[in-house]
């Protein structure tokens, strides 16, 4: 292939079309987040079914359009990542790269929302006590440092996919809740635990009927040593009546699209 140089004219007006919508994105979201969710989590309304998933371990479960679904750390030391397909389709899947990009963050929290690979909002955050959630570097790896018994994220998350009817090619880059994973000033990773309280909690409520997997494990970048990871208490909700003015539904012109498109599908 011959690679055809670009002028620098060119290359100027895409840099100021870029620019311009960036302006727009940005202007079109809310001047401030809202605080964190209380801690402790406040008892559930409207349960329709709880799992203790351990240390290790999966969970998976199927969410009806408007149920919730809630996450409570059992302590620190733990993390938990998650994958979402369309019921409907499983071909349509979480994306993370679109996710950060249409909100202009990777600093998924309270508020914000999380498209498929269609541009369709699978699922929002309506509550969310710490933001302390990764949307960068994944789970633990094939081959976790702990004991042999302990299965990585990758295993579990192949174990999820079988168990939900998918292959492990189903699976999208995850999001993982719990991990205070933030970049510094020179591009690298680091884990700021002073995010975390070992009580915290979020709220994912499904914007169309999902797949869910769970994986409960250490996060590669948490400095929290031996093999105890704590269990993490997975709360299925019911619906529940949805303001016109819900922020996960307004807070940028992208998730106003992406509900939009939701909404035609």
């Amino acid at each position: 292939m011959t690679h055809i140089p670009r002028s620098a004219d060119a290359i100027a007006a895409d840099r100021a079309r870029y620019e311009e919508h960036q302006r727009k994105g940005l202007n079109a979201a809310p001047k401030a987040l809202p605080a964190p969710s209380p801690r402790p989590a406040p008892a559930p309304a409207g349960v329709i079914w709880a799992e203790t998933v351990p240390g290790g371990w999966y969970y998976t479960c199927r969410l009806a359009r408007g149920q919730s679904l809630r996450l409570e750390a059992g302590g620190l030391g733990g993390s938990v990542s998650l994958a979402a397909w369309s019921a409907a389709d499983s071909s349509e899947r979480q994306n993370l790269p679109d996710t950060c990009k249409l909100q202009w963050t990777t600093d998924l929290k309270k508020g914000r929302v999380v498209f498929s690979d269609m541009g369709r909002v699978l699922f929002s955050i309506t509550e969310d006590s710490a933001g302390a959630n990764d949307a960068l570097s994944g789970g633990m790896p094939a081959r976790a440092p702990f004991t042999p018994a302990f299965r990585s994220t990758r295993e579990n998350m192949i174990l999820a996919t079988a168990k939900l009817g998918l292959d492990k090619r189903d699976l999208p880059a995850l999001l993982t809740f719990f991990a205070p994973v933030r970049v510094d000033g020179e591009g690298q990773f680091f884990w700021n635990p002073a995010l975390l309280n070992g009580d915290d909690w979020v709220e994912l409520r499904a914007e169309q009927d999902l797949l869910i997997a769970l994986s409960n494990t250490r996060h590669p970048l948490d400095p929290t040593t031996g093999p105890e990871v704590p269990s993490v208490r997975a709360t299925r909700l019911a619906a529940r009546p949805i303001a016109r003015d819900d922020l996960c539904r307004t807070a940028t012109a992208e998730a106003v699209r992406g509900f939009e498109n939701t909404a035609r599908a």
